[in-house]
């Protein structure tokens, strides 16, 4: 449950309760109508600071009472992202307390209080909600209340809350331990999930994939002891929708490499490449809660690559589900296999766009650091407006090129396709090349290889580490 929001227009000159945030338009002098005006005047005096010296670092001091008061101004020609990092910088300073009421005045004309206050509001739930931790005494409290002070228009924030939401389900799914969330136990949750937002479900489990063909997956998931391997499958439609979207997700619980192990520090942390399922999980919930006029097919592609007898290996040469045979080239190059086989079956549907969602590259990860992501896609229209609402969203990515002539690097003398190279160069559009040829009936299509899906120190709006990147990107391509 995230924290209950109340709102009202006026401007108190002391705010009640704790924890107070106070957030004002960039200015040379403080407002005169300020809350807590003198302690400001107070810490700045004291500090030698400027007011508008408050734009590059919020403040914060004790109040009389004891109360912990913060303070910020916001530069509204700065970029989304900007924003989210100098909100949720100075929210954290009340936050680090674990606070169960927070109160939150905004000042400035109407644009700028409103601007503020979804930031500031919309902060507050997306780091006020502790993600799970196993330790014997956990001391954290949620956020329970949100007093806003400054803005009334409740109505803006409904879909803000849905949009937290996801990102929240998100990133707790994707921080639990290997050992809580196998692909048998994140089936169990994911059916729970659509038995209680009304989505229709269906799985493919191994099985019938294999009855059906889909050699890709099966070769990554027959490494596995338990046969609990499965790619789901959910639908939430709107009768006003006129266009369907498909959203893919790789679900790889735990990865360690395969054959081709990877060593302990490339595996350490193995349990969060099931992220990309998480991604498309936290759009799917939040879009449903927005009552989004549009239908969605969620593919989740959830299996482990382990190592054991049974486990593909180097050489092996695999039938994927649309009859492509792959030569195997590195077994740790396992989320493109299974996420071949999840594209193929979610463009058999012919929906009017399909966006894959995966932690695929350690390339991606190396050209852009943990900051941004990459998105590649068939269509250049497409990946720009990717790029677009990137930067409106705050989940910024970067485009790559998907030129025919990289395909000539996984021609095979063996089979229709090799899985990858062994020298990595270009991997992450190597691995989009690959994906392309799973692509089938022209659907438009994105790839977003998710290199920030965890970002030391937090990202933009979120103080985790795990940042729940795309959820509010993909929520942006829903409406565009």
């Amino acid at each position: 449950m995230l924290a209950q929001l109340t709102l009202s227009q006026t401007l108190p000159a002391s705010l009640p309760g704790t924890h107070l945030l106070v957030l004002l338009p960039q200015a040379k002098a403080l407002p005169k109508d300020m809350p807590h005006a003198d302690l400001l005047t107070a810490v700045l005096r004291r500090r030698g600071m400027k007011a508008d010296e408050l734009a590059k670092s919020a403040v914060s001091a004790n109040a009389g009472n004891g109360a912990l008061v913060a303070w910020a101004m916001l530069d509204f020609s700065k970029d989304t992202f900007a924003l989210q990092t100098q909100v949720r910088k100075s929210l954290q300073l009340l936050l680090d307390e674990h606070p169960v009421n927070v109160s939150i005045a905004v000042l400035g004309d109407e644009a700028q209080r409103r601007q503020a206050a979804e930031l500031a509001v919309y902060a507050a739930w997306v780091n006020g909600a502790p993600l799970p931790v196993h330790k014997k005494k956990d001391e954290r409290k949620p956020l329970q209340k949100i007093a806003l002070y400054g803005f009334g228009d409740r109505k803006v924030f409904a879909p803000l809350k849905a949009q937290a939401e996801g990102g929240v389900l998100c990133r707790t799914l994707t921080v639990l331990p290997p050992n809580e969330l196998t692909p048998g136990l994140y089936r169990v949750r994911v059916k729970k999930l659509a038995r209680e937002q009304g989505w229709k479900h269906e799985e493919f489990d191994l099985n019938k994939l294999r009855k059906m063909g889909a050699g890709a997956f099966v070769a990554v998931a027959q490494g596995s002891s338990d046969e609990d391997a499965a790619i789901v499958h959910l639908r939430y439609t709107h009768p006003k929708a006129k266009q369907t979207v498909a959203l893919v997700g790789k679900g790889i619980c735990f990865d360690t490499g395969g054959h081709n192990l990877k060593p302990a520090r490339y595996m350490h942390g193995m349990h969060e490449d099931m992220n990309g399922s998480a991604v498309a999980l936290g759009i799917l919930l939040a879009a449903t809660q927005q009552k989004l006029p549009v239908n969605i097919d969620c593919w989740l592609a959830l299996a482990q690559n382990h190592i054991s007898p049974k486990a593909y290996k180097q050489n092996d040469i695999v039938k994927a589900l649309n009859g492509t045979t792959i030569e195997i080239i590195h077994t740790d190059a396992e989320g493109r296999m299974v996420l071949a086989d999840t594209l193929t079956l979610a463009a058999r549907a012919k929906p009017n766009l399909m966006i894959d969602f995966a932690t695929l590259t350690g390339s991606m990860a190396v050209a852009l650091g943990a900051r941004y992501s990459g998105v590649l896609g068939n269509r250049e229209e497409l990946v720009q407006r990717a790029v677009k609402i990137g930067k409106q969203s705050g989940d910024r990515l970067c485009a790559f090129p998907l030129d025919d002539d990289y395909e000539a690097a996984l021609d095979s003398k063996v089979a229709d396709i090799k899985q990858c190279t062994l020298d990595g160069e270009a991997d992450h559009i190597l691995a989009a090349r690959f994906l392309k040829r799973f692509v089938e009936n022209d659907v438009p299509w994105l790839h977003v290889d998710l290199s920030a899906s965890r970002c030391e120190g937090g990202l933009g709006i979120v103080a985790s580490e795990v940042t729940g990147f795309g959820v509010a990107w993909g929520l942006g391509m829903l409406q565009a």
